[in-house]
């Protein structure tokens, strides 16, 4: 009888190319019973917007299908029931902004579905309009707000609550009609992208390389070697960088034991430039044990290594990474701060900021590293260092 809708979007404005990034359906009958749920995250193909709202990393949604892929599976669920939603103007816009997109006109507008936050305002006049305010009022708990499939069970149940309250039929059944109006679409078949579970260690890189026994001979490794050295300037290895590095171990032919003998001697390097000057710092041990932690490898040989120091020669030398004054940085993404803030911040060190992101450019500085931004996807194009802005604080330094 219902399909129950909500979206998580990258802003608040579809006319601003905002996209959606998560959306769930919860298929409701006449009785307020829920008979199935259905969510997924989608691939916006640009930055996330505020993820400190909706807490959908760049990480998680690159790894979703993108919404003309979900898009027949969307349509089925929806077709023959009463679209509902809490704000159904706007998760309805933003709808029919991505079926729009795909060159089909959805059947969606302001009086096509019920909306439970106008119907609250009749059951609770003295609440606010607020999913939350509005479930506490009905006395349903409201779990994880601005979550797609959480807020759309949230408001499941308070359609529910509403439907047991006005008995049947229920006030609103004649406004509806829901015969045939959503278009039949192919279904890719791409399965559903969930949300990384809270507490779940993601599978790091060197598990998706091929184990297999010590080469007799090491081939050319400067390309794995110079992308690791843009993956640890940050001393972060973002999904985008990690997918990176197996990719170029894969096409250079390493398997993972391969690939461990790299990042020792890698680590190694480090270690032997940070004992050059006679004098190991608690900062740069550190820093070496963050770099072991990102390559695989146990910490506890670092200490073997700087003792190794003195007569060890770096087999690939050690690579540094040092903007100079007239170096064109870029900035994306919401940084917490305004973007002014951090402009001049880069205009004090002597740096020059970009708007855009040029072969020209030296670094983009991105909120989140794993980035889908336009100017990330540039920057990738081209081999220019994405860092996280607390790594250009400390190149500032």
């Amino acid at each position: 009888m219902y399909a129950v809708v909500d979206v998580e979007t990258t802003g608040l404005r579809t006319g601003w190319h905002d996209r959606v990034v998560e959306i769930a359906i919860v298929q409701v009958d006449e009785a307020g019973k829920v008979e199935s749920e259905w969510c997924t995250l989608v691939n916006p193909g640009r930055d996330l917007g505020p993820q400190h709202i909706h807490g959908i990393t760049a990480a998680e949604a690159r790894q979703a299908p993108r919404f003309e892929q979900v898009a027949g599976a969307v349509a089925g669920l929806m077709r023959g029931r009463v679209p509902a939603a809490h704000n159904w103007a706007f998760d309805g816009q933003f709808l029919a902004a991505e079926f729009e997109r795909m060159g089909i006109v959805a059947p969606v507008h302001a009086d096509a579905g019920l909306c439970t936050m106008r119907l609250a305002g009749r059951f609770f006049p003295g609440s606010s309009r607020g999913l939350a305010d509005c479930c506490a009022a009905a006395g349903i708990p409201l779990v994880r707000a601005h979550s797609a499939l959480h807020d759309a069970r949230a408001a499941a149940e308070l359609l529910s609550y509403f439907l047991r309250v006005t008995g049947q039929p229920p006030p609103w059944a004649h406004r509806f009609v829901t015969a045939g109006a959503w278009p039949v679409l192919p279904e890719t078949g791409v399965a559903p992208v969930g949300r990384q579970a809270e507490g779940q260690v993601e599978e790091h890189f060197l598990g998706r390389l091929v184990d297999r026994l010590p080469r007799s001979h090491r081939p050319d490794a400067d390309a794995y070697l110079e992308v690791l050295d843009r993956a640890l300037l940050d001393r972060h290895v973002s999904a985008a960088e990690a997918d990176a590095l197996v990719a170029v171990a894969a096409r250079l032919g390493l398997g993972r034991a391969d690939v461990v003998e790299l990042h020792q001697h890698y680590l190694q390097a480090l270690a032997a430039f940070a004992a050059a000057d006679g004098v190991v710092t608690a900062d740069e041990r550190s820093d070496l044990e963050t770099v072991a932690r990102l390559l695989g490898l146990d910490t506890g040989q670092v200490e073997r290594m700087l003792r190794m120091a003195g007569h060890a020669v770096g087999l690939f030398g050690v690579r540094s990474f040092r903007l100079e004054r007239g170096d064109v940085v870029v900035f994306t993404g919401d940084m917490g701060e305004p973007r002014e803030v951090w402009q001049a911040r880069a205009a004090a060190a002597g740096l020059a900021v970009g708007a855009n992101v040029t072969r020209k450019t030296r670094l983009l500085v991105a909120a989140d590293p794993d980035s889908m931004s336009g100017k990330a996807q540039q920057a990738a194009r081209y081999g220019i260092p994405v860092v996280h802005p607390a790594a250009f604080l400390q190149m500032l330094g």
